[in-house]
């Protein structure tokens, strides 16, 4: 009966590339997904696509950065734990909390009182949906445009991740990272995409300049983009 019930899903895995032209590898994976909102359900969708993972590429290493995923590390890797220390005031904060404090919409932002409440209610926060369309950031003032999509937030978390160097050794030896959450069709922002990132930047020695915002934009220009946003225009998602 519960066999039945299953279904058929397509989810993003992110390579950190050390020998390419792209620093991270974005492709889209099929899976059996064990419907139901059971914390063992979601654990037998995560095994399945794991296992499409490993098969497909030969990955052994393969990290699962939700909450589900039974593995210690992705508590402290997720945007709602992983801490950003920030430069201006000496104030630690969750990648999640910086991101939200730092939109700036048309008719609002950005809205700093987001950066001590909660992770999860900085996200729903209703006025991130009620001041209009998003026009850039500003971080302590710092300011970003919103073009490249994800380059302010992969900023974020690269730089709280590498402020985080009791974390580093265990994340260098994974291969593939993934969100089970996370469904480019509804969002943009992936934590796994910026954790592989993080770690092909390492691999490759360039972590040095990236507190600058600009070395770290420059940086990735350099190099061919391969995300969700990418499978979206090309018809994969």
């Amino acid at each position: 009966m519960e066999q039945a019930q299953n279904a058929v899903e397509h989810r993003p895995v992110f390579m950190p590339k050390v020998n390419s032209d792209n620093l991270v590898k974005t492709d889209m994976v099929r899976f059996e997904r064990h419907v139901g909102f059971a914390t063992r359900q979601k654990k037998k969708s995560i095994n399945d696509l794991q296992q499409v993972i490993r098969k497909k590429y030969g990955f052994k290493q393969v990290l699962e950065l939700s909450s589900k995923s039974g593995n210690k590390l992705s508590f402290p890797l997720s945007p709602f734990s992983l801490k950003i220390t920030d430069e201006h005031d000496g104030n630690q904060y969750s990648v999640e909390n910086a991101f939200q404090a730092s939109m700036v919409f048309e008719d609002g932002g950005p809205y700093l009182d987001l950066l001590t409440v909660p992770p999860r209610q900085a996200r729903k926060d209703e006025r991130l949906t009620t001041s209009g369309e998003l026009t850039g950031y500003n971080y302590f003032g710092m300011e970003w445009g919103v073009e490249p999509l994800t380059v302010f937030y992969d900023w974020l978390y690269v730089n709280a991740l590498k402020q985080n160097p009791q974390l580093h050794e265990e994340v260098m030896q994974y291969q593939a990272f993934t969100d089970i959450t996370f469904n480019p069709k509804k969002s943009i922002h992936c934590a796994a995409y910026a954790l592989a990132l993080f770690v092909a930047l390492n691999k490759r020695e360039l972590l040095d300049n990236i507190e600058d915002p600009i070395a770290f934009y420059n940086l990735c220009d350099e190099f061919k983009v391969s995300n969700t946003e990418q499978l979206l225009e090309e018809g994969w998602v």
